[in-house]
């Protein structure tokens, strides 16, 4: 028992007038469907890593605030500028820092503290 239905339906991803053979049809074309399907994934895909950056992101922040002593770089992701700026900030001693080496300059997460409470 064939039915031959003959529905008038509008297509989601181009807005086009087509004539459907099924009451569940959505698009116009199979390549239409194929095209909706792929940019649906992709942006999911897209959502799901957004996510996980942000997840990630925060927990390091949380880490570095756990830190009593930070090296540069986690410094100014802490201050959110640059290296520079942070070796700016202690040749001006505006920042407090601790040689223990060489390569081995360290920031207690204390005087970054203290620094923002002098301001």
């Amino acid at each position: 028992m064939s039915i031959n239905l003959e529905v008038q339906r509008i297509c989601e991803s181009y807005k086009v007038v087509f004539i459907a053979k099924t009451t569940k049809t959505k698009y116009c074309s199979l390549r239409c469907n194929s095209r909706h399907y792929k940019e649906k994934t992709r942006s999911q895909k897209i959502t799901i890593s957004n996510k996980e950056s942000v997840k990630t992101a925060t927990i390091e922040l949380q880490i570095l605030k756990l830190k009593e002593f930070l090296t540069v770089k986690e410094a100014s992701v802490l201050l959110n500028c640059s290296k520079r700026s942070v070796y700016s900030y202690i040749k001006s001693d505006s920042i407090i820092s601790n040689n223990f080496g060489q390569r081995l300059l360290r920031i207690r997460r204390v005087d970054l503290e203290d620094y923002f409470n002098r301001k």
